[in-house]
């Protein structure tokens, strides 16, 4: 609208009212659960080389939280050993710089070792995309998905089999939710995630009410009290 205004072609002012709001829905976000990626690990795609590419980049993003632009883009140099003897992945992050180092899960490990640490070359998100749906139908992940759109001012939810929205993004959510759910602490996911406030990592992690409802009855205070008689 400001472009229109400087080009000419709109003499519409009302976008600079302190009262405009640009209209603003929430898009549902899924992740993959540990289950159902050590389904899709378990695929035996030997009959399709470029699916067992793909799968073995997205379980790299899956057990990273990295970026795709981050996880398509490890080398035999970003594995590194730590002090402590251990074995991670260090890299600078495309999109914010920022240095993070992850420590390598094990099947992380087995596809380094699959690859002798060179990892297929990436194809494009799109191209992904697509073959990752592919690879969820062929991993049975149907569990229905719940979506809800506004049309026409109208508020119409429609549910579709998971695997139709995993994507390469999938990967990071994965990531960052699966480790909050190990019970990772939440400022050392974010050392990961490049996510500056808690605030804005907590919307980022996938949980609906039924798995929060379950964290929260691990708690001790959701716990039945000793009497002392």
């Amino acid at each position: 609208m400001r472009e229109g205004v400087d080009a000419g072609v709109n003499t519409n002012l009302t976008h600079e009212n302190k009262r405009f709001a640009a209209p603003h829905e929430e898009v549902e976000h899924i992740y993959l659960t540990d289950g159902e990626l050590e389904s899709i690990t378990k695929l035996d795609l030997s009959k399709s080389p470029r699916l067992d590419r793909v799968r073995d980049l997205f379980l790299i993003g899956c057990y990273t939280a990295l970026r795709f632009s981050d996880f398509t883009a490890i080398k035999p140099e970003n594995i590194i050993t730590t002090s402590t003897g251990a074995r991670a992945v260090k890299i600078n992050t495309f999109k914010t710089s920022q240095t993070v180092i992850i420590p390598i899960h094990p099947t992380v490990e087995a596809i380094l070792a699959k690859y002798e640490n060179h990892l297929p070359r990436a194809i494009s998100n799109q191209k992904m995309n697509k073959y990752l749906k592919d690879i969820g139908e062929a991993a049975e992940i149907k569990t229905p998905v719940q979506i809800t759109k506004t049309i026409g001012g109208a508020r119409v939810q429609t549910s579709v089999p998971k695997y139709k929205k995993i994507s390469s993004h999938t990967a990071r959510r994965s990531g960052a939710t699966n480790m909050f759910l190990a019970g990772v602490p939440s400022l050392a996911i974010m050392k990961i995630t490049g996510h500056k406030t808690e605030s804005v990592f907590m919307k980022y992690i996938c949980i609906d009410e039924e798995v929060n409802a379950n964290i929260l009855m691990q708690h001790d205070y959701f716990k039945p009290k000793m009497r002392v008689v």
